[in-house]
């Protein structure tokens, strides 16, 4: 992330998907100006993508954990 990021980078799963959501309703709402607009949209980018990542390492680490179980139960029964 650049230092124009507003330090999103930092942000946990559920604060970055908390301040996805109010950056839609805020969207939502209308009564911004396009550049407003604009960068509430770019702030969303940056957390959709943040989110998706956090999912993507927690998809990681399930999948590496439930092939280290099926390791160890073929190792056990066969």
């Amino acid at each position: 992330m650049s230092e124009t990021d507003g330090g999103d980078a930092e942000l946990g799963y559920e604060q970055a998907r908390d301040q996805l959501v109010e950056v839609v309703r805020g969207l939502e709402a209308g009564g911004l100006s396009l550049e407003e607009s604009l960068a509430l949209w770019e702030k969303g980018e940056r957390l959709a993508k943040l989110c998706e990542r956090h999912l993507a390492g927690a998809r990681e680490r399930v999948e590496s954990a439930l092939a280290s179980v099926e390791s160890e139960d073929e190792a056990t029964s066969g």
